[in-house]
C-alpha cells in the first residue's frame, strides 16, 4: 500500500515534466553518474566493473528525476547525486562481495577492540589490538588495508540524506561536536543518534578521516595529502574507525 502511494505521488510530481523534458534531464545529468561512479570505483575491489556502477547509477538518476519534487528546498542536482550514490551502494550490497574469511577477520578485530577497551577503560591502541588477535603490528596494518572496503557500506546512509546532502553550511566536525542537536540536521531516529555519540568517541584523526571521506567526498589519496599521511595509513585509520563504529552499533542493537 505504501509503495503504491509513493508511486502515485511520484507520478503526480512527474506531470510537471514533459517526456522531452524528462529525457533531456536524463541526458543532462548523465555525466554526474559517471563522476560519482568514478569516485566510488576508487574505493572498491577491481573485481567490480565500472560498467556495473554506471548501470546502477543510471537507475538511480532516473529514479531521482521521477521522484523529484520542485516544491522542496533541494535542487535537482543535489537530489540526483544522493539517489545515484544510493543506487550504487544498494547494488554493491546486493553483490555481497565480502568473503566469509574476510568477515571473520573483521569480527576478530571487533572482539579485540571490545576486550581491550573493557580492560583498559579507554580507546585501544593499535599495538594492543594487534597483540590481542595475535598479529605483529605490521601484519595488523596489512589486514586493515585489505579490508578497507568495509567503509563503503557503513556511514553514508547515516551522515547524509536528501535534505542535507551538501546543503548545510556546517561542517561535519561542527555537526558532531556542537552543543546543539545534530540529529535534526544529519540523521533521524535513535539509532543514528547513537552513531553520532559513537563518532564523538573516535580520535581526532579518525574523526577527520570520516569527515573528509563521507562529508567532503575526498578519496583516501586526497585525504592523505590534506593530513600529510600516506594513502595506506589513511586507509588503516579509516578502516579501524569504521570497525570501532560497527562494534558500538552492535552493542546498541543488543541493548
Amino acid at each position: 500500500m505504501a509503495r503504491r502511494a509513493a508511486k502515485k505521488a511520484a507520478q503526480r510530481r512527474c506531470k510537471s515534466f514533459s517526456r522531452k523534458q524528462r529525457e533531456a534531464m536524463i541526458v543532462s545529468y548523465a555525466p554526474l553518474v559517471k563522476h560519482i561512479a568514478g569516485r566510488m570505483a576508487m574505493r572498491i575491489p577491481s573485481s567490480i566493473t565500472f560498467d556495473e556502477l554506471i548501470s546502477a547509477g543510471c537507475l538511480g538518476l532516473i529514479d531521482a528525476i521521477d521522484r523529484y519534487d520542485p516544491s522542496r528546498e533541494v535542487d535537482l542536482k543535489t537530489y540526483a547525486a544522493y539517489r545515484i550514490k544510493g543506487a550504487i551502494l544498494d547494488e554493491l550490497r546486493n553483490m555481497d562481495w565480502y568473503s566469509r574469511s574476510m568477515r571473520k577477520k573483521i569480527q576478530e578485530i571487533e572482539r579485540a577492540l571490545i576486550s581491550v577497551e573493557a580492560r583498559k577503560g579507554r580507546p585501544a591502541e593499535d599495538c594492543e589490538v594487534a597483540e590481542e588477535i595475535g598479529l605483529s603490528l605490521e601484519d595488523y596494518y596489512k589486514l586493515l588495508s585489505n579490508i578497507h572496503g568495509i567503509g563503503l557500506f557503513s556511514l553514508d546512509e547515516y551522515i547524509k540524506d536528501e535534505d542535507n546532502d551538501s546543503l548545510s553550511k556546517k561542517s561535519f566536525q561542527e555537526r558532531i561536536l556542537s552543543d546543539d542537536d545534530p540529529v535534526e540536521n544529519v540523521v533521524k531516529g535513535e539509532l543514528r543518534q547513537h552513531l553520532i555519540a559513537a563518532i564523538k568517541t573516535l580520535s581526532e584523526k579518525e574523526q577527520m578521516v570520516i569527515s573528509l571521506y563521507y562529508f567532503d567526498d575526498l578519496t583516501l589519496k586526497e585525504i592523505g595529502h590534506v593530513m600529510n599521511l600516506t594513502e595506506s595509513r589513511i586507509c588503516q585509520i579509516h578502516t579501524l574507525a569504521l570497525i570501532r563504529l560497527r562494534s558500538k552499533l552492535k552493542s546498541y542493537h543488543h541493548q
